[in-house]
């Protein structure tokens, strides 16, 4: 298992982003969070199987019907999650 960050920009708040990304996530049983940056950008962090990453980062570009994702930058991330996913605020 290893523990991933994303920073998600583009047209992502406002527009149901978090919650789509939180509802799928739950549905695929990944662990980790979603949240807003003060900068206008999305924060996204999950732990699991390098098999199952780039089925995260689909979640992640897909995003909710409203949301325009233009870039997504991943970052190796110290905090390991389990359990369910959830928004933080």
């Amino acid at each position: 298992m290893k523990n991933y960050k994303f920073i998600i920009n583009g047209r992502v708040q406002g527009v149901f982003y978090r919650k789509s990304t939180y509802e799928k996530s739950i549905k695929e049983n990944f662990s980790g969070y979603v949240k807003n940056l003060p900068n206008g950008s999305v924060e996204a962090c999950v732990t699991c199987n390098e098999n199952d990453i780039n089925r995260f980062i689909e979640i992640l570009k897909k995003g909710s019907t409203k949301s325009i994702v233009k870039n997504i930058e991943r970052h190796p991330c110290d905090e390991t999650f389990s359990g369910d996913f959830e928004i933080r605020y």
